[in-house]
C-alpha cells in the first residue's frame, strides 16, 4: 500500500471509532456530571434544610389523608415549595369559603393561616362596617377560641396556629386543627353586625 492509501485507511478506521465510542462516551459523561451535580446538592443540604424537607413531606401525608375527609384537597404552592394552599367551600353557612395556608418554616415550626372568604372578598379590617368593633371581637375570641385570630400586613383577617417542632412531628394535633377549620364558619356569623351591618346568627 502506498502512504496515501495507508493515511486514507487510518483516516476511515478513526472516523468510524468516532462514530462508534464518541456517542457512547458522551452518555458516560452526562451520566457522571448528573451524579456529581446530585452528590453536590446532596453536600450542600444543611442538617435544618433536610428536617424542613422532611417535615414538609410527614405534612403532605398528614393533609392527603385527612383533607378529603373534610372537603379540602390541599395542594403544594408553587410560589412557595414549603406551603400547603386548600380551600373548604362545603357545609357552610356564614362564610363563602376558608382559603387554609399550612407552612413550613425555617425555624422548625408549622403554621396554619385560614381566611374567611365573604361577599366575594377577604374580610379587610380597613374596609368592613365598623373595624374598630372587629378588631375588638377578634382580639375577645383569640381568648377564648381553640385557634387565635389575627391580620396579615394588609388587613386580610385569620384563624391562626402554629406548632414547634421540638418534641417532633405533631400528627395528632395537626389533624385536631384541621377538624377545627369547619367550625370557624360560627364565628364569621358572629362577625356579621361589624363586617357589614348584618343581623348575626341566632344561637
Amino acid at each position: 500500500m502506498t502512504s496515501l492509501e495507508i493515511f486514507a485507511y487510518k483516516t476511515s478506521v478513526l472516523m468510524k471509532l468516532q462514530a462508534e465510542v464518541l456517542p457512547q462516551m458522551k452518555q458516560v459523561f452526562f451520566f457522571l456530571l448528573l451524579v456529581l451535580m446530585t452528590t453536590i446538592v446532596a453536600a450542600g443540604q444543611t442538617p435544618a434544610e433536610a428536617a424542613r424537607i422532611k417535615t414538609r413531606e410527614q405534612l403532605g401525608q398528614v393533609l392527603d389523608k385527612v383533607g378529603p375527609n373534610l372537603k379540602i384537597s390541599f395542594r403544594q404552592s408553587q410560589k412557595e415549595p414549603f406551603n400547603f394552599v386548600g380551600v373548604l367551600r362545603e357545609g357552610l353557612t356564614n362564610a363563602e369559603s376558608f382559603e387554609v395556608v399550612i407552612g413550613v418554616t425555617t425555624d422548625q415550626t408549622i403554621g396554619f393561616r385560614i381566611f374567611p372568604h365573604y361577599n366575594g372578598a377577604y374580610i379587610n379590617v380597613d374596609k368592613v362596617k365598623n373595624n374598630l368593633g372587629l378588631m375588638r371581637q377578634l382580639l375577645r375570641l383569640s381568648d377564648t377560641n381553640f385557634l387565635y385570630w389575627g391580620a396579615d400586613q394588609g388587613g386580610d383577617i385569620f384563624a391562626g396556629y402554629t406548632f414547634t417542632l421540638e418534641s417532633g412531628f405533631p400528627e395528632a394535633a395537626i389533624t385536631i386543627v384541621l377538624r377545627s377549620i369547619p367550625k370557624l364558619d360560627e364565628f364569621v356569623g358572629r362577625m356579621k353586625p361589624n363586617v357589614d351591618g348584618g343581623p348575626a346568627p341566632v344561637r
